[in-house]
């Protein structure tokens, strides 16, 4: 068997991987370089608590099947790769900037044992750069984090070291499909053969052509702005990710990232002052004490986001065919059960996908 997976994200990447540790001969076509579109935009939350409220969602179970995941699959990529890609266990901090949102994080922490409700003074213990008026905090001791940035590079890494294809500079724009079934992918240098064909393109999935109306999977680019601050001389960086005011933060190698606006706007990833003016804000409204930090870095990705807001994994309806896009904002968290769950039908292993079937969308996904 033969796979030709379209696009070099984490996503991707992981299926290829998984692909070729059972054997199977893969080809990975990316458009761009490896890991460096959305993967690399990416601040690398692990965070399946502080994203989705409860499990009992089936995106919410999605995440935290996901995360658990995500100890051994992180492992596993470092020693395939001999590249460290930061994953760290250690907690995450959902700040409560009103008594309202103070109430709520109370309520949720007596349900589940694996979240601790924080005083206003506790919160501050944690995390002494939180604002004096912080109404208290929920702690979520299993949320984790990852960079993102050397991730992409290990997964691409392990997927060659294990003898997987990686074509880069190249752009897939059309898949060839005969009597039903997808045979070749069409880039401007050549066409790929296969039996089996992945979509992972992240947000540019929507955009092959080739495909019945019933086959493309609509995904739309979502444009999120990030900025990356350093502290001053010897100030130490947050000890854990801390969510609150619509934004987080994450420390990563020395620097504060700070995230991340949302934008409807196409594939334009112009840097705005609209969006660097109102991530400073809500930062220093929740902690006052980034005010002489100083902005090193602005950057903006482009997130796949899909019509209900859900991923899209499975088959289309062109056989052959799979789908692997729509993660949004959780590209990172997703990528070792997307990878498990794609391979697992690949191969024939039978998986429930009913939630996030691709051919959900009535008469454009039938």
């Amino acid at each position: 068997m033969k796979a030709v997976i379209i696009g070099a994200g984490v996503a991707g990447l992981s299926i290829g991987w998984r692909l070729r540790q059972a054997g199977i001969d893969v080809i990975v076509i990316e458009r761009a370089q490896a890991g460096q579109g959305a993967t690399w935009a990416a601040a690398g939350m692990l965070s399946a608590t502080a994203e989705h409220n409860e499990a009992r969602t089936p995106e919410g179970e999605l995440a935290y099947r996901a995360r658990a995941l995500w100890p051994a699959f992180a492992g596993e990529v470092e020693e395939a790769s001999g590249i460290t890609i930061g994953y760290t266990q250690n907690g995450a901090l959902m700040a409560a900037t009103n008594a309202q949102e103070a109430k709520a994080y109370g309520a949720r922490a007596q349900l589940d044992p694996d979240l601790k409700f924080l005083t206003p003074e506790q919160a501050r213990v944690a995390e002494p750069l939180l604002d004096d008026e912080i109404a208290g905090a929920l702690w979520a001791s299993q949320e984790a984090q990852v960079d993102s940035r050397a991730l992409g590079r290990a997964l691409a890494r392990a997927f060659v070291h294990a003898g997987g294809k990686l074509i880069l500079n190249e752009a897939v724009v059309r898949i060839e499909i005969r009597g039903g079934r997808a045979v070749a992918a069409l880039t401007p240098a050549g066409l790929y053969g296969g039996d089996i064909f992945v979509l992972a393109a992240g947000a540019w999935s929507g955009l092959i052509e080739g495909l019945p109306s019933s086959a493309i999977p609509p995904v739309r680019p979502m444009k999120g702005e990030m900025l990356a601050l350093a502290p001053p001389n010897e100030t130490a960086l947050p000890a854990h990710v801390v969510w609150g005011n619509d934004i987080y933060v994450v420390s990563r190698e020395g620097k504060l990232l700070i995230g991340a606006t949302q934008e409807d706007v196409g594939f334009d990833t112009c840097l705005t002052a609209a969006a660097e003016n109102w991530l400073s804000s809500r930062a220093l409204s929740l902690m006052p004490g980034l005010r002489n930090w100083k902005i090193v870095e602005h950057w903006a990705g482009l997130r796949p986001a899909s019509p209900d807001g859900l991923p899209l994994l499975g088959p289309s309806s062109v056989d052959g065919l799979f789908i692997a896009s729509g993660q949004h904002r959780n590209g990172i968290l997703f990528a070792p059960v997307i990878a498990e769950m794609l391979c697992g039908l690949i191969l024939g292993r039978p998986i429930d996908f009913a939630s996030f079937d691709p051919r959900r969308f009535g008469k454009t996904q039938t």
